[in-house]
């Protein structure tokens, strides 16, 4: 077998690539990175190649696709407004530690400082949402440097990396040695941490655990489960983390996640940060509890909070972490009152949920919506979410039975995702369900890349739940000024007919009692299918925190 490969610059990306587990590469159309699609068509590196309308949702589809493979997803952008507009999804890709690659044209080495098409020093302004941004120079760099960048990507703490090649050492030629599939680091916690930790746990009367993102990127949603199991611990999840512990699961305690997160005395956070979404890392203090103690697990040591009270934290492979904490654990805590309080207010929640996910009015709640979706949701299927508030009613409703299944923007809220999450979803998931849920909001963003499902025949229902606003936005100005401005979208907006214009099957749908047949119509299609929901603008969702 041959030690070296010989080829152009894309010919050598390519297989840098395919090495790393690729088989899909994601961009648009620009001579910059001519020689990229070049290496794709000739089958050296057999991969895919997933043309779509906008940059930004090419590097949402790769992002995507390094969420749900856990490796990095690869998107391709041409030199400077195509790198530029690829510059969020890379963010969000930043603060959710999604495992990506991007590769940027880049105006030629022998013309620069002419001022020649799209002349622009782009890894600068990459360098701050990335783990590594930089300019493979001369063609001989072009394999090590993308190396380097799929390596810093799927290494703990996960994130983006980029590099641009100039054009014309991109078309050049040159030998490289044949590249290898990468070997998985695996940092080891510090097992006097882990020790620690256990001690608290065994002390706890109220403790809680919470999942994230991480523990499914990390691989250890196996071990995330036997230690709820074993422990007989509550849990709740946020990001993809959400099904580590299945919906239905007595532990799971989302759905009385207030009392959980306000009265417990001892929360450990694992695999997430503690952003807005967890109080910035306050627990406890609800109903004259005092504060509880925080216990902060990471994949990585810069994951650890820095702004936080903690009474112990750890950092290394959480697999390692969690079966550390149980082989180390004294004496398993006394949980039963706490999980009963807990269970007793889940049901509760239930029940009440059941009024809403059943409601009748006119206009449509959006809960009547999960009310149809969910007895059609089967196991294995994948839910993205992109949208303020009708997404929010997701979170609250939709629990996803498996790992693995769920997407969303994550903490950089950053709408327009949902397409490329579709896409990316549809081809790592062909055999299950893929279910966008778009706000009218969001669906402006992004809409346009139906035209990619249904040139590349990727079946996606699509739900637009269509309140003719921006949601998340119109409510809190009336709390603050008495008054909304420029939050209103023109009434009753007809997504359907751009998807059935583009090619796609949709319907408009008024009435609740047609949501389930509709529903039914769109995973039968065997097409795109996007279903406009009217929904009552009224019917806000009842959040308690705005994120600052």
């Amino acid at each position: 077998m041959a030690s070296e490969i010989e080829g152009h610059g894309g010919e050598l990306a390519a297989a840098v690539a395919h090495a790393h587990g690729v088989r899909t590469m994601f961009t648009l159309s620009g001579a910059h990175v001519f020689p990229l699609y070049d290496a794709v068509v000739k089958g050296g590196s057999p991969m895919r190649l997933m043309d779509v309308r906008h940059e930004q949702t090419a590097v949402f589809a790769a992002e995507a696709t390094g969420k749900l493979e856990r490796h990095p997803g690869l998107a391709v952008l041409t030199a400077g407004p195509g790198v530029t507009n690829g510059v969020s999804a890379v963010t969000q890709a930043h603060f959710s530690g999604s495992p990506l690659v991007v590769l940027g044209g880049r105006a030629p080495n022998a013309r620069w400082g002419t001022g020649s098409l799209q002349e622009l020093d782009q890894p600068p302004l990459l360098h701050t949402v990335t783990k590594l941004s930089e300019t493979a120079r001369t063609v001989d760099r072009i394999a090590p440097a993308v190396d380097t960048a799929f390596t810093a990507a799927g290494a703990s703490h996960r994130g983006p990396t980029f590099v641009d090649i100039p054009m014309d050492e991109l078309f050049g030629r040159t030998s490289v040695p044949k590249p290898t599939p990468p070997q998985r680091v695996r940092i080891e916690p510090d097992h006097d941490a882990l020790a620690e930790i256990a001690t608290l746990l065994a002390a706890a009367s109220r403790p809680l655990v919470v999942f994230g993102t991480d523990v499914w990127s990390d691989g250890a949603e196996a071990a995330a489960l036997r230690f709820v199991d074993e422990l007989q611990v509550p849990a709740i999840t946020n990001g993809m983390g959400r099904g580590v512990v299945p919906g239905g699961h007595p532990l799971l305690v989302t759905k009385a996640r207030g009392t959980a997160v306000g009265t417990c005395d001892l929360a450990i956070v694992v695999g997430t940060p503690l952003d807005f979404r967890l109080g910035y890392g306050r627990f406890g203090g609800r109903d004259g509890a005092p504060d509880a103690q925080v216990v902060h697990i990471a994949d990585s040591p810069g994951q650890v909070s820095a702004h936080a009270r903690l009474a112990g934290s750890a950092s290394g492979d959480l697999t390692s972490c969690l079966d550390g904490i149980l082989a180390a654990l004294p004496a398993r805590p006394d949980t039963g009152d706490w999980v009963g309080r807990l269970r007793a207010e889940v049901a509760a929640a239930t029940a009440r949920d059941g009024e809403l996910l059943g409601a009748d009015s006119d206009p449509i709640h959006p809960a009547r919506i999960y009310g149809e979706l969910l007895p059609r949701l089967a196991d294995d299927a994948v839910v993205i979410g992109d949208g303020g508030d009708f997404v929010s009613f997701a979170g609250k409703f939709v629990e996803p039975k498996r790992p693995g299944q769920w997407l969303d923007p994550g903490p950089y809220g950053c709408l327009g995702a949902g397409l490329g999450a579709a896409i990316a979803a549809r081809i790592a998931r062909p055999s299950s369900q893929v279910v966008l849920l778009l706000g009218d909001g969001a669906a402006g963003l992004s809409l346009m890349d139906v035209d990619t499902l249904v040139r590349h025949k990727l079946p996606v229902v699509i739900v637009v739940g269509n309140n003719s606003a921006w949601g998340l936005e119109k409510g809190p100005m009336q709390l603050l000024y008495g008054y909304d401005v420029a939050a209103d979208l023109a009434p009753g907006t007809r997504y359907d007919e751009v998807a059935t214009a583009l090619g796609a099957g949709g319907e408009l749908v008024r009435d609740p009692r047609e949501i389930g047949p509709a529903l039914d119509r769109g995973f039968t299609s065997g097409v795109p299918y996007l279903i406009n929901v009217l929904t009552d603008v009224e019917a806000a969702y009842p959040r308690s925190t705005t994120g600052i």
